[in-house]
């Protein structure tokens, strides 16, 4: 049995758009406000609305919480917009189990707040402004979903 296996089965293009998007809308927050937009601060500081946890009440979250949850709107906004506009509100759908994909973002949730960010926040913003550490996280991210990945596909072969 041969897989025929291509990189951009739906094409390039549009990836090659939205990490410019990305690029230019994190860019603009940085140089316009000086604030860093990773994900994994907007997700806590969120939940710091809500949550009277020590953890969620930190500073960092509470006084910047206002921007952050705008942020989030304007991210969730612009797939709408995305999907509707070019996806044609056609439904999205996985083959993959819905265990499969609680169990995962909850590793990834995990390991954004074990990393001390998530991949937006290092691999974006983190890399775009010459950080070390993001570098470090990065290329963890990358190896280990390389290798999870390659166990996975020999596993449910």
């Amino acid at each position: 049995m041969t897989i025929s296996l291509s990189l951009f089965p739906l094409g390039w293009q549009h990836y090659l758009l939205g990490g410019l998007l990305i690029g230019c809308g994190t860019a603009l927050l940085f140089v316009l406000t000086g604030r860093i937009g990773g994900m994994s601060t907007v997700f806590s500081s969120t939940w710091s609305y809500v949550v009277q946890r020590p953890f969620f009440q930190q500073a960092r979250f509470v006084e910047s919480r206002g921007w952050r949850l705008v942020y989030a709107c304007g991210l969730v906004l612009g797939a709408l917009v995305w999907w509707l506009g070019f996806a044609g509100g056609k439904p999205e759908a996985t083959a993959v189990p819905a265990w499969q994909l609680l169990v995962g973002g909850f590793f990834v949730g995990y390991g954004a707040r074990l990393g001390n960010g998530c991949t937006s926040g290092h691999g974006i913003c983190g890399l775009g402004s010459l950080q070390w550490p993001s570098l470090m996280a990065v290329l963890t991210f990358m190896a280990t979903a390389f290798l999870t990945a390659n166990l996975f596909a020999r596993w449910l072969a």
